[in-house]
């Protein structure tokens, strides 16, 4: 399948010029898309075409990627940052209707900071996430863990994301990157998560946007873990779990319900980047928790104009 080809628009947040793309059924409800490290707006090239004869559907390159502004201050990579990114971004495509938004990785970790910011719950309907914890809820979690002397889960996930104690190096964590890993990115990802690289699209900005993104570690992972704050939201979550995540473990989703108050869990037979290997399976999880939804909504009605 080829890369998607769509002009983008340019929707600004302060300094940020965010790029941002539309495909599918401009009169369908908007499904907005966020992508993770070290992708684009491309990592969406195997769903979107699952999803385009029914939804709106809006991507983006998240800062620092693609055609999107990278700013140069690791400040400027912290979640309350990259969450208005994505409030500017609804609020630019869909200012009167509320949007569906489907995350991977720290683009679901960016959509977890805005869904649990005070009244995302008007500006976001659904919320289906992939590969990206909270990590105000990951850093909860592992304290009752540990206080509860039951550390097997903190310990697998610590020794799954270990490699975000490089990351937080500087000049270190940006070594492999600058001696060429992004040339054989294909490859890398077959040996890392199974993935057939011939499915794999890699941006022309693939070396930059490694570099660039390893600042989101930096200026978040720490202080989150270090400091977690309580972190709730009304947004109906569903939680997709890749059984083969070699990242990110789905036993660190455990405590979820005591932050979110509808959480539904679904799982793939998948690795890490499942948007890539199961595309139609993502699309299809998401169409079904939208509709789920609808019927929820539809039901409630029914009920409150029989009472």
């Amino acid at each position: 399948m080829s890369a998607l080809v769509s002009q983008p628009r340019l929707v600004t947040n302060g300094d940020v010029r965010l790029a941002v793309f539309e495909h599918g059924d401009p009169d369908g409800e908007t499904l907005v898309l966020v992508h993770g490290w070290p992708d684009t707006h491309e990592l969406w090239q195997h769903v979107i075409p699952h999803l385009a004869e029914r939804f709106r559907i809006v991507s983006y390159d998240t800062r620092g990627a693609g055609a999107t502004t990278a700013p140069t201050a690791v400040s400027a990579y912290a979640l309350p940052e990259l969450a208005r990114d994505l409030f500017a971004v609804i609020d630019a495509v869909s200012p009167d209707a509320p949007v569906h938004v489907l995350a991977h990785d720290w683009g679901a970790v960016e959509a977890w900071e805005a869904v649990c910011e005070p009244g995302a719950e008007r500006r976001i309907a659904s919320y289906t996430s992939i590969s990206g914890p909270n990590l105000d809820h990951l850093g909860a979690w592992m304290r009752r863990r540990l206080a509860e002397r039951r550390p097997s889960g903190p310990l697998a996930q610590a020794a799954a994301s270990g490699y975000t104690v490089l990351f937080q190096i500087p000049g270190v964590g940006t070594l492999p990157f600058r001696l060429g890993l992004w040339r054989i990115w294909p490859t890398f990802l077959r040996f890392f998560d199974r993935l057939d690289p011939t499915l794999v699209h890699p941006a022309p900005t693939l070396r930059a946007d490694m570099i660039t993104g390893l600042k989101r570690y930096r200026a978040n992972i720490r202080p989150r873990l270090r400091s977690p704050r309580e972190r709730r939201t009304d947004v109906p979550v569903q939680l997709i779990l890749n059984r083969r995540d070699l990242a990110v473990r789905p036993v660190g989703y455990e405590d979820t319900e005591r932050w979110v108050s509808d959480v539904r869990r679904r799982e793939l037979p998948a690795g890490h980047w499942s948007p890539i290997s199961h595309g139609a399976d993502v699309a299809r999880l998401t169409a079904e928790f939208v509709d789920d939804l609808r019927g929820t909504t539809a039901a409630d009605s029914t009920e409150a104009g029989s009472a």
